[in-house]
């Protein structure tokens, strides 16, 4: 069986060689346990060669086998795996990939996104990051659109130092531009249930008469893009202008990545808000998108979070 697979994998990777027009250099082979060690097989093809960078696609030779052995013709998986490539070239994302040495190019693409300090923190020891409690705040980068999937990954510390930037500069330029990629909003449940194109209310726009509900029921904030919503909290004048709707300081419940609870201070307990969240975290929250269990406070007077 192994050496039908091997058999398999040379022969796509020969049929990519003759496709692509490249040398026989720029696709090759590399099992998961090969230094360094990835997560799966993989046959490489190295779509683009410039000066300081390689644009390199990774394709799951295990996977094409599998459907290799359940009757699909090799020249078909090669065929599909060309139309792939072809249209990763025309997202952008390859192109984007030549820019990443000029700050001035790429820093409109710059945004900020949450995730668990210690679920990632070994990929995050050469990342950007500000750390509130158990949260990171991790400076990405898109690179395009694959798919109706924004591409996007991690910006290295290293990259600072060929952009000649403070981070602070870099890393207060990638939160305003998230802000403005996808404004927070306020979300009623009761519109999100009957309104499929609801898109929030925007509680920013300081002329609105919009009101938060200051019972123990909370608020639901996230973005107009509802992905990686709970961000919104940290982004320039959100967590003061919730402070001054409120009329007090309030307790953020993260039930994921993509939305925070806000509760007035004066109307719930934190003990009971502790339990929700671990309910939900288990009952509703997909492993991917669980950001904390700690609840948040924001001081209205000092305009700092604490967490506990």
């Amino acid at each position: 069986m192994e050496k039908e697979y091997e058999a398999f994998v040379e022969k796509l990777r020969r049929a990519l060689i003759i496709g692509t027009g490249y040398d026989e250099s720029r696709v090759y082979f590399k099992r998961k346990d090969d230094y360094p060690q990835t997560n799966g097989d993989r046959i490489f093809v190295e779509c683009g060669i410039s000066e300081n960078s390689r644009e390199i696609c990774g394709l799951y030779a295990r996977e094409l086998y599998e459907n290799y052995l359940d009757g699909e013709p090799i020249e078909e998986i090669a065929g599909r795996t060309m139309t792939e490539l072809n249209r990763m070239s025309d997202s952008g994302i390859l192109e984007k990939v030549h820019d990443l040495d000029d700050y001035e190019k790429i820093k409109s693409d710059l945004f900020i996104r949450l995730l668990n300090f210690d679920k990632n923190k070994d990929d995050l020891k050469h990342a950007i990051y500000r750390k509130i409690g158990d949260i990171a705040l991790v400076l990405y980068i898109r690179m395009g659109n694959f798919d109706g999937i924004v591409s996007s990954f991690k910006i290295r510390c290293d990259m600072l130092e060929r952009w000649n930037m403070d981070s602070e500069e870099v890393f207060g330029k990638a939160l305003l531009n998230t802000y403005y990629i996808s404004p927070p909003r306020i979300f009623r449940w009761e519109r999100l249930i009957f309104e499929p194109d609801y898109n929030g209310e925007n509680f920013m726009n300081i002329l609105s008469n919009f009101t938060l509900n200051k019972d123990a029921r909370g608020n639901c904030l996230s973005t107009t893009e509802r992905t990686n919503g709970a961000v919104a909290v940290f982004l320039p004048g959100v967590a003061e202008r919730i402070g001054n709707l409120m009329g007090s300081g309030y307790y953020m419940v993260f039930t994921s990545i993509h939305e925070v609870m806000i509760h007035n201070d004066r109307a719930v307990d934190v003990e009971e808000l502790r339990n929700v969240l671990k309910e939900t975290v288990q009952e509703a929250t997909p492993e991917e998108d669980f950001l904390s269990y700690y609840i948040y406070h924001y001081n209205r007077e000092s305009g700092k979070f604490t967490w506990e």
